[in-house]
């Protein structure tokens, strides 16, 4: 709570809870938001729990290499690390399924942590791939969203950044010794020689976790994989939106999946509080539909896929008696 980080997160959230909502009647919002008919959020939370099963199969098969964990055992660790990046500033959560999975099954943090950095360019891949399939969408929308005008000029640095870091990790996996010698040669240089050992040692086991990318064909089942994981969680957007009075394509939710993971990277309070929402609307009133609705719509979306893999998230961290203390961080650090 003391860090500069959470408290700057917190105020980038109030700036674009700001702009989400300025402008909103509340009585229309209120309205909108009373006159929904809940009844599709069942099926929507079933097929982004589906999606969330497919993550743990992903990262089951990414960590294939180093130990062969079954899936049913990787589903818990990863709804645990899923409520952690909702309630711990920095995505937490991500450290915090490393260190449960090192606890259970021996894993080394750093190789695992190799693997979620993986799944995450993959994933920032894919929600690039989403707008891009979508620019013909996105050239009909109005400039009602100061948003949306500059969507293409984002896809296209993210789509550098992601693709240059997927590049270097494929280059590191191929090559790991020609890596490991780079490695060695710049630790011996930038780091206290005290250190040399330990970073090492990290480094190898980093370089361990990035096995699973050796194989073009391990490589192409990871993205598949991405893929699916993404077409679901559209498939929940889909779903929620039958509870509201307005309709778009797919496609356009699937433009909105994308626009709205890509800003949820953006520093904020805990739960990505503000960059989910305020791109979210500003997408659906740039589709023509009504702030009220778009707001009703975009904050039920949101708590949709905040509240219940949160609660399954503390569920199963409380049956494994885990808390995010001090000794846990300790962890991270072997």
């Amino acid at each position: 709570m003391k860090k500069w980080q959470f408290w700057l997160g917190v105020l980038i959230s109030i700036v674009f809870i700001w702009l989400s909502l300025r402008g909103l009647k509340l009585t229309e919002f209120w309205g909108t938001v009373q006159k929904a008919n809940y009844f599709w959020l069942i099926p929507g939370i079933g097929v982004y729990f589906i999606g969330v099963w497919v993550r743990a199969w992903r990262w089951h098969y990414l960590l294939r290499p180093i130990k062969e964990i079954p899936t049913k055992t990787m589903f818990p660790i990863t709804t645990i690390g899923y409520m952690g990046n909702n309630i711990y500033p920095a995505r937490a959560g991500e450290v915090l399924r490393a260190v449960i999975l090192k606890r259970k099954e021996g894993v080394p943090v750093s190789a695992s942590l190799a693997t979620i950095i993986v799944e995450r360019i993959f994933d920032g891949v894919v929600m690039l791939a989403f707008i891009f399939v979508n620019l013909s969408e996105l050239a009909k929308l109005t400039s009602a969203s100061g948003f949306v005008g500059n969507i293409q000029q984002v896809a296209v640095v993210g789509t550098g950044i992601f693709l240059g870091a997927l590049f270097f990790f494929l280059l590191a996996a191929m090559f790991p010794q020609v890596t490991a010698k780079i490695g060695h040669w710049m630790i011996g240089r930038l780091t206290p020689k005290k250190m040399h050992d330990k970073i090492i040692g990290i480094m190898n086991k980093f370089l361990d976790g990035l096995a699973a990318l050796r194989s073009p064909f391990n490589v192409l089942m990871v993205f598949l994989t991405s893929v699916i994981i993404w077409l679901l969680e559209t498939g929940k957007y889909w779903f929620v939106m039958h509870a509201f009075n307005f309709n778009v394509s797919f496609f356009a939710l699937m433009l909105m999946n994308g626009i709205v993971n890509l800003a949820t990277t953006i520093p904020s309070a805990p739960g990505y509080i503000g960059t989910f929402d305020a791109p979210g609307i500003a997408v659906l009133t740039a589709y023509g539909v009504d702030q009220a609705t778009a707001a009703g719509y975009t904050l039920t979306l949101h708590v949709a896929l905040w509240l219940p893999i949160t609660l399954l998230g503390a569920y199963y961290m409380t049956r494994e008696g885990l808390k995010w203390n001090d000794s846990l961080r300790e962890e991270t650090k072997n």
